[in-house]
């Protein structure tokens, strides 16, 4: 796909059905870490997986904030809520303490989302590769480099990930 937002990117889904899909992209690190005036919000980010900065979480709605979360146990929180595979989304909007909670943090800038069948029909024209995400990948401590090792999970793909050049001019 020809497109600067999605260039060697993992994207984590969180819904796909027939609505359409919402996802974030989880390989693209902002090295913001503070937002001017917002404490509260500072005080999540200060507490995230490191790298603690914003993620670029897609190229929709970039004036929202989204956080996820895993947890230590399975207890409910109602400041949270859970999307599957033990991730939730958790409310910014709570208690910054309740980051304390959280056994791994990432805050996201705007979202990836396609309309009811766009993200099908992109996978069909062979736009996207579709990997099974492993329990932590939203919480990688290298995401710039969390596609290779991604796309290497899949035999069809391990050669030609191991071959490609960082820069494809160098090919």
């Amino acid at each position: 796909m020809n497109d600067p937002n999605f260039e060697r990117s993992v994207i984590y889904m969180l819904r796909h059905d027939d609505d359409g899909a919402f996802g974030l992209v989880i390989s693209y690190a902002t090295e913001v870490t503070t937002v001017d005036g917002d404490d509260s919000i500072n005080e999540w980010v200060a507490r995230a997986t490191a790298p603690c900065e914003f993620f670029e979480g897609g190229p929709v709605q970039r004036d929202q904030l989204l956080g996820i979360a895993r947890f230590a146990d399975d207890a409910p929180r109602d400041w949270a809520s859970e999307v599957g595979h033990g991730i939730h989304t958790v409310d910014l909007n709570s208690d910054s303490a309740n980051a304390l909670d959280c056994a791994r943090l990432r805050i996201f800038v705007g979202y990836s989302g396609w309309g009811p069948g766009q993200l099908d029909g992109e996978i069909a024209a062979a736009h996207w590769f579709v990997v099974d995400s492993q329990a932590d990948d939203p919480f990688d401590s290298h995401p710039d480099t969390l596609w290779r090792r991604v796309l290497e999970r899949d035999p069809t793909h391990r050669d030609w990930v191991r071959n490609f050049p960082d820069d494809p001019e160098m090919n």
